[in-house]
């Protein structure tokens, strides 16, 4: 057949040569690498080379001119052929490098991968409709193994001062969507992650940590005890906000650490280490508190003083820092885990008539005037335990309807 006819053996092409005029054939380049153009008889033409992998002879396309030179051709070739000395494959190299999805294919998949966990649909279609406006254009079409942290830049950059807010849930979900590439085998790092130092601070004060309305909290663990997420996860975050406390006290809490035969009812005594303040705190337990608390004994070992309350998916690792977020995002609620405090400390002091030293013992807040601090030695546990079982009275009230105390 005309297009098999090889038109060269020996001498190399040249870049006006492959440029010109050419009858259909193949064009070996003589470069000892098995490159060869094809011309076809409509003119088209491919970059192809021929080489022999584990043994067996095989021909692998590497472009079509103009789009790939000479010069590009013959580097692929040659890595090709090194590539196949040492043992390898570069044949199954190409294949799996053309079945790695762009960035905007992964992330429609992540879409539907999680679009089914989360409650509100409102949520679910900001996650796409965000990438596609801001992500897309910029690196839409980039393989997602490709993408840089400068890309992820400069997405970013141009709305970080105008639109803070917006440009942190498109960083998150871009870093949503790098992460699944990197479970997939298809990156080894998240760019996401590592541009934070390189964007602006805010200018501005801090902005408090975002917290739900009291009455809006008993909704807000309704929705969680629904969802799909795991028992140690559901548990770890009603015992966060039963008793008011932070992440990081719930999630490295350890069985040692509850007395159940306490005087008054079961108290949780959080060593020094695990302390914003770094003093030793202990928590009465409500009923509902120790309800939880037994559903968790399920989850591992009671009977080990060491062992996590609220083991993490990892053996013997306690949930990550970002886990009770998630899954509180996930639901539809746009706010913080530390928010719940602040939940907790409104309704205190808007619905109840508990003192305030009470409620800030509660929270393990230091009291800093140093001559009120000398006098302030009692931990005030048993009005402690009545106000966390109003507390959970209050969100066990059909509508969060206002608990009086007398």
């Amino acid at each position: 057949m005309q297009e098999t006819t090889t038109r060269q053996t020996t001498k190399k092409l040249t870049a006006a040569q492959v440029r010109s005029p050419l009858e259909p054939g193949k064009y070996h380049d003589g470069s000892g690498t098995g490159l060869f153009l094809l011309v076809k008889p409509n003119g088209s033409r491919f970059w192809v080379q021929r080489i022999t992998i584990r043994g067996k002879r095989s021909e692998l396309g590497l472009g079509s001119p103009p789009l790939v030179s000479l010069a590009l051709a013959r580097e692929q070739a040659t890595e090709n052929k090194r590539t196949a000395r040492a043992g390898g494959d570069p044949l199954r190299d190409k294949r799996e490098a053309q079945a790695v999805l762009t960035f905007a294919e992964a992330a429609r998949k992540v879409h539907e991968l999680h679009r089914p966990t989360w409650r509100n649909p409102k949520h679910a279609a900001q996650f796409i409709s965000t990438l596609e406006t801001y992500a897309f254009p910029r690196m839409g079409n980039m393989k997602v193994g490709e993408v840089t942290a400068a890309d992820v830049l400069a997405v970013l950059s141009p709305i970080w001062n105008v639109k803070r807010e917006t440009a942190r849930r498109v960083k998150q979900r871009i870093g949503t969507v790098l992460e699944w590439a990197v479970a997939q085998g298809w990156r080894q790092d998240n760019p996401a992650d590592a541009i934070a130092q390189a964007l602006p601070k805010d200018r501005q004060a801090k902005d408090h940590r975002k917290a739900l309305p009291s009455a809006k909290v008993a909704e807000c663990l309704a929705a969680v005890k629904a969802s799909g997420a795991g028992l140690s996860t559901k548990l770890a975050f009603e015992l966060l906000v039963l008793t008011a406390s932070r992440s990081g006290e719930v999630r490295l809490a350890r069985w040692g650490q509850i007395n159940w035969t306490a005087e008054g009812g079961p108290v949780w005594h959080r060593p020094a280490s695990m302390m914003k303040a770094k003093v030793p705190h202990s928590v009465p337990l409500s009923k509902q508190a120790v309800a939880v608390l037994k559903a968790a004994q399920a989850l591992g070992n009671p009977e080990d003083a060491e062992a996590l309350i609220f083991p993490g998916t990892v053996k013997g690792k306690p949930l990550s820092d970002a886990t009770l977020l998630k899954l509180v995002r996930e639901q539809g609620y746009d706010i913080d885990i530390h928010g719940f405090r602040t939940s907790f400390r409104t309704w205190t002091q808007e619905r109840t008539n508990f003192p305030r030293e009470v409620a800030e013992a509660a929270l393990a807040h230091t009291v800093q005037n140093k001559a009120e601090a000398a006098y302030a030695r009692s931990d005030l546990i048993e009005k402690r335990r009545a106000l966390g079982e109003a507390w959970v009275g209050y969100l066990m009230q059909e509508g969060g309807k206002v608990v009086r105390i007398g």
